[in-house]
């Protein structure tokens, strides 16, 4: 696997990507930037992590760095490592390195999922030192005013073996997410899909639904952004029990009994 493919660098868009905030995340967010803090934030799937630190990196003119951590995933792909070509060995840096020399937010979407030893890497630019040792290259490179280091995780989906230990959860500033209490997803939905006010509180209402009983069925709960999917679908034109079924049923579980009983609940809400 090469550095570059497990990251994409995200240059400042022209258009700040659109985000509703549920409180008071975005400026804790910027004092926490101008402080020169990293960031948790934790949260279940589909609640808007991700969409929030894209939003944040184009409200803050900042590159943006993400990686999306697998269980493969090793400190040398953050850092960097020697390859080699026809003309000999060369130094590549990963997404980490390449946002703490030039600056920008470099975000590690769902943390817990990589190999123990990147959290070791992180310790030193998540406290006072701010600061990144390259072994490899004997670097140790100083992070510009300009680096942030952003990490997000699902507390309800880790296990024992894959949880962040409290001596490094306590070196961030963490922000809590969920999802929006129902008025305010139902407009999130409407704006996001494009669907009128009226369906989108009806996939709202099917959301909370499923969600009630997520913690006996599921192993997730349904996020804003299958209910998004579905509403884009139904907005061109889909009918909303075969969107429904595609968009979220069917991204919830490959039970068939588990699959009948959540179309009953679809039925229930969209069959009249």
């Amino acid at each position: 696997m090469s550095v570059s493919s497990i990251a994409r660098a995200v240059r400042v868009p022209s258009l700040i990507p659109p985000y509703t905030p549920t409180g008071d995340e975005i400026a804790v967010f910027e004092l926490a930037y101008r402080n020169r803090l990293p960031v948790l934030i934790k949260g279940p799937t589909g609640c808007g992590k991700t969409r929030f630190v894209e939003h944040m990196a184009a409200r803050l003119g900042l590159a943006l760095y993400t990686v999306s951590c697998h269980d493969d995933l090793s400190a040398s792909d953050l850092v960097g490592r020697h390859l080699i070509d026809a003309s000999g060995t060369y130094w590549t840096d990963g997404p980490l390195t390449q946002a703490v020399r030039h600056g920008g937010i470099c975000y590690l979407d769902e943390v817990v999922e990589a190999r123990k030893d990147t959290t070791v890497v992180l310790h030193a630019l998540s406290d006072d030192r701010r600061i990144l040792p390259i072994d490899r290259t004997g670097e140790i490179l100083e992070a510009p005013p300009e680096f942030m280091l952003v990490v997000s995780y699902n507390p309800g989906y880790q296990h024992l073996l894959k949880g962040l230990k409290p001596s490094t959860r306590q070196r961030f500033v963490s922000l809590a997410f969920g999802f929006p209490e129902a008025a305010r997803e139902a407009e999130i939905v409407a704006t996001e899909a494009g669907v009128d006010h009226a369906t989108a509180k009806r996939l709202v209402t099917l959301a909370n639904a499923l969600r009630s009983t997520a913690d006996h069925d599921l192993e997730e709960a349904p996020g804003t952004r299958l209910i998004v999917d579905a509403a884009k679908l139904i907005a061109g034109g889909c009918d909303p029990l075969v969107a429904c079924r595609a968009a979220i049923v069917e991204c919830l579980s490959d039970e068939p009994e588990i699959t009948r009983a959540l179309m009953v609940v679809v039925i229930a809400i969209f069959g009249n």
